[in-house]
């Protein structure tokens, strides 16, 4: 395997998905999202990329691990128990799998995700 086959990824421009989460799934607001799946592994289970949302609130189930970095805007990300985590451009975390609540965008929020599932 040579160096062109290491730095060959896709590009944010290429393969946007647009989309809402499922209508059964929103709290409030219309959060319509983008994701850019920038790299997934052979046996699809790593992925990574750039994922974007306008404002909303959306019930969320997690059955993999995800790290995220925020770039842009902020996130208040709520667990099932009542508590909840504001993120904002800079911050890094982790989502473990089995990881129930919902995820608040109050006007705009962009970050790179990686994937384990």
């Amino acid at each position: 395997m040579n160096i062109n086959n290491i730095l060959d990824v896709k590009t944010p421009a290429e393969d946007v998905e647009s989309y809402l989460p499922d209508a059964e799934r929103i709290i409030n607001g219309q959060p319509k999202q983008r994701v850019w799946n920038l790299m997934s592994s052979k046996d699809e289970r790593f992925h990574s990329g750039i994922w974007d949302s306008q404002a909303g609130h959306w019930k969320i189930s997690y059955t993999e691990d995800e790290y995220c970095h925020i770039l842009e805007g902020e996130s208040i990300i709520h667990d099932d128990e009542g508590t909840h985590k504001k993120v904002k451009a800079g911050d890094h975390f982790l989502i473990p799998a089995g990881f129930k609540g919902s995820w608040e965008v109050p006007s705009y929020c962009k970050k790179i995700y990686v994937i384990y599932e």
